[in-house]
C-alpha cells in the first residue's frame, strides 16, 4: 500500500496529503507520517509548494479529528465494532479511553504527535466521554500542528533546508499557539462567570 500511495504524491501533489491524514485520523492503516516525510523531500526539492505541503495535511488531520470525535459522541457502531474484537485496535481503544478520562485535553494533545498511534482512538473516546468540544479542538489544533510540521521538516532534511523553511513553520505555530491561548482564556472566563452566577443569591418572591 505504501508504494501505491507514494506514487500518488508526485501526480496529485499536496491535496492527496489532506486525504491521507484525514483517513489516518479515523484509524485506517495508512502511512501518513511516511507520506508527510516524503512530501517534505519534494518540498525541499522545489517540486511542491511549501504552504500547500503544510496546509493540506494539517487541514485533513483537523477534519479527521472532528469526524472521529463526532462518531464517538454519537455512539457510533464503529466503537462497538472495535470493542468487541480481541485485537490490537480494541486494546488501543481501551487505553485511549482511560487516558482521555484521566487527562482530558492533554490526552488529545499528546496523542496527536507523541503518542500518535493512539490518536484515532482518542478521537473516538473523547467523543464518547463527552469531552468538551472546545477542549478537544484546542488539543487537536496544537497537537496536529506539531505532528505535521515535524514530519515534513524531517523529510525536508536538517541543516540549511530546515533553516530555510523554519520561518514559515514558526509563523504557523505562533498563530496557532496564540489562538489556543485565547481560546483557553475565553473558556476560563466563561467558567468563572458561570460560577459567579451560580453563587449569586436568588431573590425571593
Amino acid at each position: 500500500m505504501s508504494d501505491t500511495l507514494l506514487s500518488l504524491l508526485p501526480q496529485y501533489g499536496a491535496p492527496i496529503l489532506g486525504v491521507i491524514t484525514l483517513l489516518s485520523c479515523l484509524a485506517l492503516p495508512i502511512p501518513a507520517s511516511l507520506m508527510m516525510m516524503t512530501a517534505g523531500g519534494f518540498m525541499a526539492a522545489g517540486d511542491l509548494s511549501a504552504i500547500a505541503t503544510l496546509i493540506f495535511p494539517y487541514a485533513g488531520a483537523l477534519l479527521g479529528d472532528q469526524i472521529g470525535f463526532q462518531l464517538g459522541k454519537g455512539g457510533s457502531s464503529v466503537i462497538t465494532m472495535i470493542e468487541t474484537r480481541q485485537t490490537r485496535q480494541a486494546r488501543a481503544l481501551a487505553h485511549a479511553t482511560r487516558m482521555t478520562r484521566e487527562h482530558g485535553i492533554w490526552a488529545v494533545f499528546l496523542s496527536r504527535w507523541l503518542l500518535s498511534p493512539l490518536g484515532p482512538y482518542v478521537n473516538f473516546a473523547a467523543g464518547a466521554a463527552r469531552l468538551r468540544w472546545h477542549h478537544f479542538t484546542v488539543g487537536s489544533l496544537l497537537g496536529e500542528a506539531i505532528w505535521v510540521t515535524s514530519y515534513i521538516a524531517i523529510g525536508a532534511g536538517a541543516g540549511q533546508t530546515l533553516i530555510l523553511y523554519w520561518p514559515l513553520i514558526s509563523d504557523v505555530l505562533g498563530v496557532l499557539a496564540a489562538l489556543a491561548i485565547a481560546a483557553l482564556l475565553a473558556l476560563r472566563a466563561h467558567h468563572l462567570l458561570r460560577l459567579r452566577e451560580q453563587e449569586r443569591p436568588t431573590k425571593g418572591p
